[in-house]
């Protein structure tokens, strides 16, 4: 029995963590931490203060603005269209981002 326990909190401790990993990954795939990092402005802004930015609003409005791109928000260099992330994709990057990127 005792290991029954222990083989159920393993697993929803990994269950728990595999969603951030995956998100995280999802933004490595899609190139967005070339210019994007959790905690420091890079090119672009950190993701801790876009969700700051974005507090309050649904993911629905940052994946928008993700897939669209834009400029002016952030400073001076444009961020480029992501015209090819798909909608399912561009909304867990931002559920993730408006997340705190944890």
């Amino acid at each position: 029995m005792k290991i029954v326990i222990q083989t159920a909190l393993v697993a929803a401790i990994i269950g728990l963590s595999a969603p951030v990993l995956a998100n995280q990954a999802l933004a490595q795939k899609n190139g967005c931490l070339a210019c994007h990092a959790v905690d420091k402005k890079l090119v672009g802004p950190a993701y801790q203060d876009v969700a700051k930015k974005y507090a309050g609003k649904s993911a629905d409005e940052l994946a928008k603005s993700i897939k669209a791109g834009g400029a002016g928000m952030w400073g001076p260099v444009p961020m480029p269209a992501q015209a090819a992330l798909s909608d399912a994709d561009a909304k867990t990057l931002a559920a993730w981002i408006i997340g705190g990127a944890k």
